[in-house]
Order: C-alpha cells, then sequence, then structure tokens
C-alpha cells in the first residue's frame, strides 16, 4: 500500500516539474507570437493582425512549443 502512495506521489511531483517547463515555454513562444504578428492597432489585439491569421499564428505558436520555444526563422517564406 506504501508503495503504491509513494509511486504516485512520485509522478505527481515529475508532472507538475514537467508542466513548469511548459508553462515557461508556453510564455516565451506568446511573447515570439506577439512579436512577430504585432496588431493592427496598438494596444488592441482583437483589431487583427498585417502580418498574417490566426491559424497562421496558432500554427507559429504551435511550431515554437514543439521546438522548446526555439523558432528557427532561416526558412521563413515572409523574410
Amino acid at each position: 500500500m506504501m508503495t503504491a502512495v509513494a509511486i504516485i506521489g512520485v509522478s505527481c511531483l515529475t508532472a507538475g516539474a514537467s508542466a513548469a517547463v511548459t508553462a515557461e515555454v508556453a510564455r516565451k513562444c506568446q511573447a515570439l507570437k506577439q512579436r512577430a504578428f504585432p496588431p493592427r492597432e496598438i494596444g488592441n489585439p482583437a483589431a487583427g493582425s498585417d502580418k498574417g491569421t490566426g491559424a497562421v499564428q496558432a500554427a507559429f505558436f504551435r511550431k515554437c512549443v514543439a521546438n522548446g520555444g526555439e523558432i528557427d526563422d532561416r526558412n521563413d517564406p515572409k523574410k
């Protein structure tokens, strides 16, 4: 019984540590996305962006998270 409780406790601690890293990566990717796709009106994110649709922005964010917060712009067709 105590072994099962210990295993569950360790797995919860491990899951918490990986969630913290994911949150850190998500914050970094959100900042990179905001820099890459600035809003049409400063201070109004609901105005949209001149540089890409919501789908393009979501794809950028997913790629960033998948790469651990690193974006490779060498292959970016916009640049």
